[in-house]
């Protein structure tokens, strides 16, 4: 029997619900260069108290799909030892940092304009070049899963991409698809409108017949028109929530700001209006995650689809929040402005870098220890030393 294409979740389309695991999901958050340094902490902190290896699934969209998608493909060769995994920097940290000292989108954004072919079709080119070669989903591992979000423009909802399976809910699903990596994560981070949209030539004949909600027929199977997993779930939660009871979320992305003058022109005042929509969407799913926590606190059932355990950490968390005495160093002010590195592929200086990757670590540790979710904690202390916050 077919695994079931995961039903939307009941904040956002419908109500139906799957039985809960007792597995740990992680959710990484998109916001481009920002979130992919930010998670890179997190993970940091993640592999030292040893959960990378009991982790079922990692779900992301955007600049967290770059990261997730950088550490699915080494996964094989990572060095696990007790759990921890002792090439992690090597592996992991070293490439990503690689790409963030290279400015991926002004060169595609005005070879798409001027030269042919798309913005999109240089994005994914640079991701081959840079990071991921000829390496397809095929080349993952089978657990963790590696759920990479984008979001379909035909249809409205979530275009999922993993190993077992690609899918859209009302389209339907494509089983052991071998899509490169490239432009998997091209798609989950081709945020609109500059490096949007993603288009996805497939072959009709490759989706599993009767796996569709109404819409699996042509031109909907044949060209998938692909944006930013974020703009349908920027904490790339979804994927997650709807199966396990343990969820754990890395929440790197922007918000939006007052503007005193807003601009009336038709271009940027939509691009103010869909801002405004997605600040929106994404505090409802925020404070819909945060009240489940609240209440599996408060009282354990089971039987209750939504009780959720876990952690949230986010890039614009103040530290003393968490009212830890031995919490590291991360003065607020300090924290807000990391918070505010615009949401691009732009090159980073390395100390900025260094402070993203120190600030996803402090807040990631943070969290777990306040909230139970690791044990036999060891010592905290930031990956760069010399790059404080």
């Amino acid at each position: 029997m077919s695994e079931p294409i995961d039903s939307p979740v009941a904040a956002t389309e419908g109500t139906k619900t799957t039985k809960l695991e007792k597995g740990i999901g992680l959710c990484l958050s998109g916001g481009g260069y920002r979130a992919m340094l930010f998670h890179l902490g997190s993970l940091w902190r993640l592999n030292e108290l040893g959960l990378l290896p009991k982790m079922d699934r990692i779900s992301s969209v955007s600049g967290g799909s770059i990261t997730s998608a950088v550490l699915a493909m080494n996964w094989d060769g990572l060095d696990f030892r007790e759990a921890v995994a002792e090439n992690f920097e090597e592996k992991v940290v070293s490439p990503v940092r690689s790409l963030a000292g290279r400015t991926l989108d002004k060169g595609s954004v005005l070879g798409g304009l001027l030269l042919p072919g798309t913005v999109s079709e240089r994005i994914e080119g640079k991701f081959e070049k840079h990071l991921f070669g000829k390496k397809t989903l095929q080349h993952l591992p089978d657990k963790p899963r590696f759920v990479f979000n984008a979001t379909n423009v035909q249809t409205g909802v979530l275009w999922r991409f993993s190993k077992p399976y690609m899918a859209d809910y009302k389209v339907g699903k494509v089983n052991q698809p071998d899509t490169p990596l490239a432009l998997v994560v091209a798609a989950s981070s081709a945020f609109p409108p500059v490096l949007s949209p993603v288009q996805m030539k497939l072959d009709p004949e490759r989706f599993e017949p009767g796996s569709g909600d109404g819409l699996q027929r042509e031109p909907f199977t044949s060209e998938v028109v692909l944006t930013d997993g974020g703009v349908y779930d920027n904490l790339g939660l979804e994927t997650v929530w709807k199966r396990y009871r343990t969820v754990l979320v890395s929440d790197a992305g922007g918000q939006i700001q007052p503007e005193e003058d807003p601009e009336f022109d038709w271009a940027r005042h939509s691009y103010r209006v869909l801002g405004i929509i997605d600040n929106q969407v994404r505090a409802l799913r925020k404070r819909q995650l945060l009240e489940n926590y609240k209440r599996s606190r408060e009282t354990e059932s089971l039987d209750d689809p939504s009780w959720r355990k876990g952690a949230y950490w986010g890039i614009r968390t103040d530290i003393a929040d968490y009212e830890l005495q031995d919490a590291l160093e991360a003065p607020f002010a300090a924290t807000l402005k990391l918070a505010a590195v615009p949401t691009r592929f732009k090159r980073l200086p390395p100390e900025v870098q260094e402070q993203l990757i120190n600030w996803g670590y402090a807040v990631c540790d943070a969290a777990m220890r306040k909230y139970g979710a690791a044990d036999n904690v060891p010592e905290a202390a930031f990956p760069y030393p010399d790059s404080p916050l």
